[in-house]
């Protein structure tokens, strides 16, 4: 069964007393040694909370932006639309993570972003990133750094469609997906909570549809995963780093050496 020696920290999603914006405090703490009023500054950033439906856009390509998406829950994916209404997806996103942040900086969205049913995400002002940025050093920091790593998952994506098989293309696709659900939503639970469709990963992983099924029948087959429904549970998780040759260097989620704060 899939483990990757996490331990459950507490529910965070699920107690009230929880500020909403922990889940932005502890990915940044992962980059950054904030201090306390860091922590605060962060906690205390306005935003509004808003629920998307089903394939609803969160970011349109060619808006003009002045806000940035948090996710909360659910999950989102960035992609890029063609002129014949193909799509390659470019991207997917979970609890914790900014679906937008570069776009505080660029002004305008020069992709799409649309959420799975029941996504929720915090809308924090752009205006409100930028002060906090300018007025914090550490925090500054933790924002270059989260927008560095989003380019090295993005670097990952160009080799895995342009050079893996198939076969290690949907496997590796599997292992990142279901290494940063659990890391998002820590559980005892093998099974993750997976609505990403046949068609989306073909589409994030350059297939056809009818090629995407053949490859996960063939992973089901070997006794790699279980895809059912809205879940997916990997069976093997040594066997299906293996064919993916999954290394998760590039998500940097435990960086060897947390930047110290700067002197103040």
């Amino acid at each position: 069964m899939f483990c990757l020696g996490l331990q459950v920290v507490g529910e965070v999603a699920q107690v009230n007393d929880v500020p909403t914006l922990a889940l932005l405090v502890d990915r940044w703490s992962k980059y950054v040694d904030l201090a306390p009023d860091d922590r605060d500054a962060i906690l205390a950033l306005p935003f509004t909370r808003k629920t998307f439906g089903k394939d609803a856009y969160i970011l349109r390509e060619g808006e003009q932006t002045t806000d940035c998406a948090l996710l909360l829950r659910g999950i989102a994916f960035r992609q890029k639309l063609l002129r014949n209404g193909s799509r390659q997806i470019i991207s997917f996103h979970v609890p914790g993570e900014f679906v937008d942040l570069q776009n505080n900086l660029l002004g305008v969205s020069d992709h799409n972003v649309q959420a799975f049913e029941g996504t929720e995400a915090a809308i924090i002002p752009g205006a409100a990133l930028a002060r906090l940025a300018a007025e914090r050093e550490a925090v500054r920091l933790a924002m270059w750094t989260d927008t560095l790593v989003d380019a090295s998952v993005l670097r990952e994506w160009v080799v895995n469609v342009g050079r893996r098989s198939s076969r290690a293309r949907i496997a590796h696709l599997l292992c990142e997906l279901a290494l940063r659900l659990r890391q998002a939503n820590p559980s005892d639970d093998a099974r993750l909570d997976f609505p990403v469709t046949q068609e989306q990963i073909a589409d994030a992983t350059g297939l056809t549809a009818v090629h995407t099924n053949r490859t996960l029948q063939t992973l089901r087959k070997d006794g790699l995963i279980q895809l059912t429904g809205r879940s997916l549970t990997v069976l093997d998780w040594k066997r299906l780093r293996e064919t993916a040759e999954f290394d998760d260097l590039y998500l940097h989620q435990h960086p060897a050496a947390t930047a110290p704060a700067p002197s103040r």
